[in-house]
């Protein structure tokens, strides 16, 4: 990882992309964020109409994640904060625990990602994400 900035929502999003790539689900997922958390997922690849996801979803989808992806890895690139807004810049990189689509177990998947956090009271309020997934599925 490149040396980020040093600012407490910035340190944030670092630790909850490492959360996410050591698997954290459950509680050791929604500490990351409030209570009224929104994660919006533009429009890629694998999600052609994006998705809207609460609190309640966004953990769903976490311990749906486990089941298709067996590692990933966050490479965060670039990082801007200014007052309760982070942006990232970040490769991410998933090695695949069943097919999908032309892509076998085991294949990696690649996608650059671009993440617009807003943080309130120490924790993420909601997450914007644009995917650009470099992997032909």
């Amino acid at each position: 990882m490149t040396a980020l900035p040093d600012h407490p929502n910035i340190e944030l999003a670092v630790r909850y992309h490492e959360a996410v790539a050591a698997g954290a689900t459950g509680d050791d997922l929604a500490r990351f964020f409030h209570p009224d958390a929104v994660h919006h997922e533009l429009p890629n690849a694998l999600l052609p109409n994006g998705a809207t996801r609460n609190l309640a979803e966004i953990l769903d989808a976490a311990e749906r994640g486990q089941q298709v992806i067996r590692e990933q890895h966050f490479d965060i690139h670039n990082a801007v904060a200014t007052g309760d807004q982070v942006a990232l810049e970040v490769t991410w990189t998933g090695v695949l625990a069943i097919p999908l689509g032309a892509l076998a177990a085991g294949d990696e998947m690649r996608a650059e990602i671009a993440t617009f956090l807003t943080i309130r009271d120490g924790v993420i309020l909601s997450q914007r994400n644009y995917d650009c997934y470099v992997t032909k599925f």
